[in-house]
Parts: C-alpha cells; sequence; structure tokens
C-alpha cells in the first residue's frame, strides 16, 4: 500500500499515530509495537516502516529483525512478538467478520454484503477490522465506511 487513507489525513503528516499499512505490516510480521515505542522512533526511522516492503517472506523477515532492532535502539525495550495468523480475515474475501458486521449494524444501521466485502482490498478490509475491534478507538470506523464506499 502506498498511500494512506483519507480517515488517516489528520496524523499522516507528522506520523504521530502507527498509520495502518505500518501496522497490517506489524500483523505480518509478528510484532506488537506500542504507541509510547512508536514515539522513542525517529521520523526517519518511521519513514522507513512505511515505505519498506513486507509481502515476501525475505521482506517479512527483514522487517521484523529492522523493527527489532529499531525499538531496542531507540526505546530500550525488546518488541514484543505477536503469533502471525496463518490465514488472516482481511484475506478471507468471502465472509465478513462478525466484529465489522456487528460494528457497522450498530454505529450506521447497515448490513455489509459478502459481495462488498469481496471487492475491498486486503488493505481496506484490514483496516475495518482493526477499527471494529471492542478495544481499539473506532472513531474512524465510520469514516472508513464511508471512504470505501460502504455507506
Amino acid at each position: 500500500m502506498t498511500q494512506f487513507f483519507q480517515f488517516e489525513a489528520d496524523f499522516v503528516q507528522s506520523l504521530r499515530c502507527i498509520p495502518m499499512q505500518v501496522r497490517l505490516k506489524l500483523d505480518t510480521c509478528g510484532i506488537k509495537l506500542k504507541l509510547p515505542q512508536w514515539h522513542r522512533l525517529s521520523p526517519e526511522d518511521r519513514q522507513a516502516l512505511v515505505e519498506l516492503p513486507c509481502t515476501t517472506a525475505s521482506e517479512v523477515q527483514a522487517y521484523r529483525e529492522l523493527l527489532q532492532r529499531l525499538v531496542l535502539e531507540r526505546a530500550g525495550e525488546t518488541a514484543t512478538n505477536l503469533p502471525v495468523e496463518p490465514n488472516p480475515a482481511w484475506m478471507d474475501i468471502a465472509t465478513v467478520p462478525p466484529s465489522v458486521q456487528s460494528s457497522a449494524q450498530q454505529k450506521v444501521g447497515v448490513a455489509i454484503t459478502s459481495s462488498q466485502w469481496a471487492t475491498l482490498t486486503p488493505e481496506q478490509r484490514f483496516a475495518l477490522i482493526k477499527l471494529s475491534r471492542s478495544n481499539h478507538e473506532n472513531e474512524n470506523f465510520i469514516p472508513a465506511l464511508k471512504e470505501f464506499h460502504l455507506v
């Protein structure tokens, strides 16, 4: 993903928050990055994490190693490892996750159809899944639905 989502526009210039494209890479490489750790990274570090690819096995490994090194050097902590989902929900074009469906119904009274879900990019599906989690500040869920033409 080379572009930021519109719902992230208020923070992407400064990269004060972790953008969705980096969050996707974190889930892909199995690292949990806390916001205080992100803040300890230099602007150049953050930009590199935005730009570096994390798709092939070798890219995922290189991204993971760089991130672990940066967190250790900049924050003085060891990055937390997370299990990598072998079949992540955002890659499933047939099934709208219950959290997304529930949030869409509760917040705007719509049901997302399987055909709508299938037309979204993996990055868009990832964003909706993350924004619909109960433990997430989901103020951007409705703007994301609008941006993705689901409402």
